[in-house]
């Protein structure tokens, strides 16, 4: 029998809540002073050849053997300005709350130097909130930093409305379709990619707003 997800009704009232927050967030006009910016981050198993791979000829494609070196694990963060059409990415070690805070002092201070506030898009993972920034940083920075985000989050089993999750496929489709070994190649990979893709102001254009949620999804709404 095929299987698909569900949304427990007892938590459609959140589900709906979440979601329509976010739905009037997308629909707000582009402000260079208030830009709205989606975040999501992605494990990623480091990889090698156990032997080299047979180079593609013509009539014969590429061979990698199925046999693979593992050389660990990392995260890579992706920030994207959907109006803007810009993404900014990093690779670290780890995904912890202090990753994810020295993540959002960069997003701050270096990309939005001069913005009154971001609006902030993510899933609610327990390393994605104010807290984190407490724990890497003294008390007067992390409510500097705080005091510029205006956070909304994504609800379970509704990471479709987090534009990032668009820009992490396109990411894996074009950039990691092949095995990488090392997190420093990684890096310079995500880089190109992230460059070119910015280069070329590519954007997602969401069509999907609060009155088409009403009309389509009309079944996750309580009854009142």
């Amino acid at each position: 029998m095929k299987k698909c997800w569900c949304i427990p009704p007892k938590q459609n009232a959140a589900f709906v809540a979440c979601m329509e927050d976010v739905l009037e967030v997308y629909h707000r006009p582009y402000n260079p002073e208030f830009p709205v910016v989606c975040m999501d981050e992605k494990p990623y198993q480091l990889l090698g050849e156990s032997r080299p791979p047979l180079p593609m000829k013509p009539g014969s494609p590429k061979c990698e053997d199925s046999e693979y070196i593992r050389n660990g694990a990392c995260s890579i963060f992706i920030f994207t300005e959907p109006l803007k059409g810009l993404r900014y990415t990093e690779v670290s070690q780890r995904r912890t709350k202090i990753d994810w805070a020295r993540n959002i002092e960069t997003l701050l201070e270096d990309y939005y130097p001069t913005a009154e506030k971001v609006a902030l898009i993510m899933d609610n993972l327990n390393t994605h909130g104010i807290a984190s920034l407490y724990a890497a940083f003294p008390a007067h920075k992390a409510l500097k930093l705080a005091k510029r985000l205006e956070i909304h989050y994504t609800p379970k089993h509704g990471s479709w409305l987090n534009i990032a999750e668009i820009e992490l496929s396109a990411m894996t489709q074009q950039c990691l379709d092949r095995r990488i070994d090392n997190i420093s190649t990684l890096a310079d990979e995500i880089n190109a990619w992230r460059t070119d893709r910015n280069n070329a102001s590519k954007s997602v254009k969401w069509q999907f707003y609060t009155d088409d949620a009403r009309t389509k999804l009309f079944h996750l709404y309580p009854v009142t």
